[in-house]
């Protein structure tokens, strides 16, 4: 079983990836983002470092991904699959430039044409998308307090985010590689609520058993070994 997540920044993805990973027993593959040198490069100059983030992630990505589908049970907080929205965006803003983002997607393209061949597993099995608003991205953004995602420290974050925040609602629309569920993240706290995470948790069984992932009488570890809310 193969399920990765998807979500703006300050989603919660590597929370539930969390979360999720222990209730089921998988192993959890998380997104790059504290021993990534490149990351507050780009925040601080985003012209001169956005391509370079960009394949530094896919790079990243890519290798995840390989591992993820080279065993049976496995969780990623965030995928390949949503990578170009990323390059896009920053290409939109003029952060990436013509020839590089031509670039980059030639070897994205290369490479999803290689990862079926790469393991044993072709595809997902599901992709849990948490939606949330613009508010409840800002509130989980400070919450987590890295400085240079912050807004105060710097204007042009603000637009960066809302205009990600509208581009992940297509993207989802869109995605068609897996089954897929979306959890609303401002009606389900799981970050901050142990009644919605139970929630959570349970809608996303019921989805795996309904496919066949698991079996009807599943249980998993329970939640109040896990939980810290």
């Amino acid at each position: 079983m193969l399920i990765v997540l998807s979500g703006t920044i300050g989603a919660g993805k590597t929370s539930l990836t969390s979360i999720l990973s222990e209730h089921l027993g998988t192993k959890a593959f998380y997104e790059p983002v504290g021993d990534n040198p490149v990351l507050p490069l780009f925040y601080s100059n985003p012209q001169q470092y956005g391509f370079l983030l960009q394949m530094y992630f896919l790079d990243k990505r890519f290798k995840s991904m390989k591992q993820a589908q080279s065993d049976d049970n496995n969780i990623l907080d965030r995928s390949i699959y949503e990578d170009a929205l990323f390059t896009d965006l920053n290409h939109e803003l003029g952060r990436i430039t013509d020839e590089e983002t031509d670039v980059y997607h030639h070897i994205l393209d290369n490479m999803m044409e290689e990862l079926p061949f790469a393991a044993k597993k072709k595809r997902p099995d599901l992709l849990v998308h948490i939606s949330v608003s613009l508010d409840t991205q800002l509130k989980r953004i400070r919450q987590r307090g890295r400085d240079y995602e912050q807004i105060e420290n710097d204007d042009s974050l603000l637009d960066y985010y809302k205009l990600l925040h509208d581009k992940y609602e297509k993207w989802y629309e869109d995605y068609n590689a897996s089954p897929k569920m979306i959890i609303d993240g401002d009606i389900f706290d799981f970050m901050n609520s142990r009644e919605d995470a139970y929630r959570v948790v349970q809608m996303i069984d019921d989805a795996l058993i309904l496919m066949g992932n698991l079996p009807e009488d599943f249980e998993g570890k329970p939640l109040d070994q896990i939980l810290e809310v």
